[in-house]
Order: structure tokens, then C-alpha cells, then sequence
């Protein structure tokens, strides 16, 4: 098996932080959609003004939420700059068997300040 790059939010804004929640970020339903992050999916996540890296799981929020909860909301401020990631397990020997590598490429989201879609 082989773990690949399945889509991405990128250069999302944090919108909110709530440190007395338990656990997770919670994303914008538009956002998950567009991506085709499940809720409860283990997402990670990169803060691009502090470097911090960190795994939870995605719940649904209100369109274009972007808030982390629990002790990751210690890693984040509000109006940071994040990338989620999601990723997919395959069989590596039947990808590079049926040269899969040459059509794949993941779902990309990008956002704007507001952290409404840019592209489609």
C-alpha cells in the first residue's frame, strides 16, 4: 500500500480557535464537499505562519469556518494561514503496474481570504 496525497484546502484562514471543545477542526460543509473530506476523517493539518504540523479529524461547521478545537487550538491563531490535507491508501504494486501515476493528481481547493472557493 502506498499512501497518497487525496485533496487539500489551501492557504485557508483560521477563523476560530476553541480550547474547551473536544478535539477536531471543524470546516465550512462547502469546503468539505468541494474537497470530499467525510466528517470524522483524519485530516492533517499545516500552519503555514508557525510551521506547526499536526493530525485530528474534520467535523462540519458553518460555510467557511475554519476553527480548531481542543489542544490544537493552543498550535493555531486566528487569521493564521493553514493547509488541510487528506490522504487515501492504494495498492502500490497495481498503481505503478497500471501506471495510475501518470492521470493522478489530487483535488485542490483554493481559497481566498474569506475562505470562500477560488476555483472549482
Amino acid at each position: 500500500m502506498i499512501e497518497l496525497l487525496k485533496s487539500k484546502i489551501h492557504r485557508a484562514t483560521v477563523t476560530d480557535s476553541n480550547l474547551n471543545y473536544e478535539g477536531s477542526i471543524t470546516i465550512g460543509k462547502q469546503l468539505m464537499n468541494e474537497a470530499g473530506i467525510h466528517e470524522y476523517e483524519k485530516v492533517v493539518v499545516v500552519d503555514i505562519n508557525n510551521g506547526q504540523r499536526f493530525e485530528t479529524y474534520a467535523i462540519q461547521g458553518e460555510e467557511n469556518t475554519i476553527c480548531l478545537n481542543g489542544a490544537a487550538a493552543r498550535l493555531v491563531c486566528i487569521g493564521d494561514k493553514v493547509i488541510i490535507m487528506t490522504y487515501q491508501l492504494i495498492d502500490g504494486d497495481m498503481y505503478i503496474r497500471e501506471k495510475c501515476f501518470e492521470n493522478y493528481s489530487p483535488k485542490i481547493i483554493h481559497v481566498d481570504e474569506t475562505n470562500a472557493i477560488c476555483n472549482k
